[in-house]
Parts: structure tokens; C-alpha cells; sequence
């Protein structure tokens, strides 16, 4: 498929209290489940960390933040620099659930918009979207002018939002699961629960 896969992997885990990326689910790192995932449906894979030292086992290419400390706008600008590709998914390290056959169907999506967004219950999931290459610019705008939330860029942008009904379109109906993210230690210990079930 001609489109990259873009891994952000930069936040604190400050709610978990360890690196939420590393943590085992299965015998393998959720981050490790988010590459297989992916590499299944994407020829490149690239990995958004400042500290690449922690995920030199994964073997991706990697890149780190032009503006350290700027949150996720900064790595999503990073990888899309990084990036050959003019569409790029890109996904948050804490998404041990994801669907690879939705994010292809983001990308199929993509031609006539700068970015597809999914809208679930209401609330936009911007870290399991699908960007065009040139958000780049815009995104370094917004953090060099100090806005830093992505819905501040994604207003500047021409956004195909995909909600449930189109998920279900596409055979999918457990986006609870697939838009789960693992951010505390008690959604640690469901997640390993949902993975005892695959």
C-alpha cells in the first residue's frame, strides 16, 4: 500500500507511573503488537521517540521530535517529515487493539482530504488517523505559533471524518476495543484480560 505507518511514541506515561509502550501484554510489547499490526498492511513503518535507545529491538526507522517537549502535534510533525509517503497513518503507542483493516480503509479515504479522522460517541481519535504529508507545515505553524492541541489543527484542515456508522460499513463494530487506549494501570489490567480472549 502506498502509505507510511507512523508510530508516536514521546509521552510520559506519567498516568501509568512506566512506559506504557513497553509493557507486556501476551509476551510481546504493546508496542511490538502495534508494529505486527501494522507491518501486515504498510511497507514502512517509522517510529516517532526521543529516546530511541528504548526501541532499537523493533528494528523501524526512526525518528525523534524537531520540538521536543511540544506533545503529540510535534511527533505527528515529525514523522510526517520523516515520512517518503504522502499518506501516513499515524497512532498512538498505547492502542494495543487497533484495527490494521480500518486503517486501511482511512487511507483508501484520503485522496481529497488532507486528513481522515474517526469520530466515536462523539470524540475525535487524532491519534489513530490518517495525514497527508503536507500537514507538516501546518503542524509546525500551529506549535510555533503555541497551539498545541491537535483540534487546533485539525480546524485549519480539510478532514473526512469517519464515524460509527461508516465503521460498521466497513464489518466493524467492536471500536470500543479498537479505540481503546491504555493509559492507567488498571486499563493495563483490561487490556491483559481482552488479549486472554484472542
Amino acid at each position: 500500500m502506498k502509505a507510511a505507518a507512523i508510530i508516536l511514541s514521546g509521552g510520559k506515561s506519567s498516568r501509568m507511573g512506566v512506559n506504557k509502550a513497553l509493557l507486556r501484554i501476551n509476551e510481546k510489547t504493546n508496542i511490538e503488537r502495534i508494529r505486527d499490526k501494522l507491518k501486515v498492511y504498510f511497507n514502512e513503518i517509522i517510529l516517532v521517540t526521543n529516546n530511541p535507545e528504548d526501541y532499537s529491538f523493533l528494528q523501524l526507522n526512526t525518528t525523534c521530535d524537531y520540538f521536543p517537549e511540544m506533545g503529540p502535534m510535534a511527533g505527528l510533525h515529525a514523522g510526517l517529515m520523516h515520512s517518503d509517503y504522502d499518506v501516513n497513518l499515524v497512532v498512538a503507542c498505547d492502542m494495543p487493539f487497533l484495527s490494521g483493516e480500518l486503517a486501511v480503509e482511512m487511507v483508501k479515504r484520503c485522496f481529497h482530504y488532507d486528513a481522515v479522522i474517526p469520530v466515536i460517541n462523539g470524540n475525535q481519535h487524532p491519534l489513530f488517523s490518517v495525514f497527508k504529508k503536507t500537514v507538516a507545515h501546518e503542524a509546525e505553524n500551529c506549535i510555533k505559533s503555541g497551539k498545541l492541541r491537535m483540534k487546533d489543527l485539525i480546524k485549519r484542515l480539510n478532514v473526512l471524518y469517519v464515524t460509527e456508522k461508516e465503521l460498521e460499513s466497513f464489518g466493524l463494530k467492536d471500536w470500543d476495543r479498537i479505540f481503546f487506549n491504555m493509559n492507567r494501570p488498571e486499563e493495563y489490567e483490561k487490556a491483559k484480560k481482552w488479549a486472554e480472549t484472542e
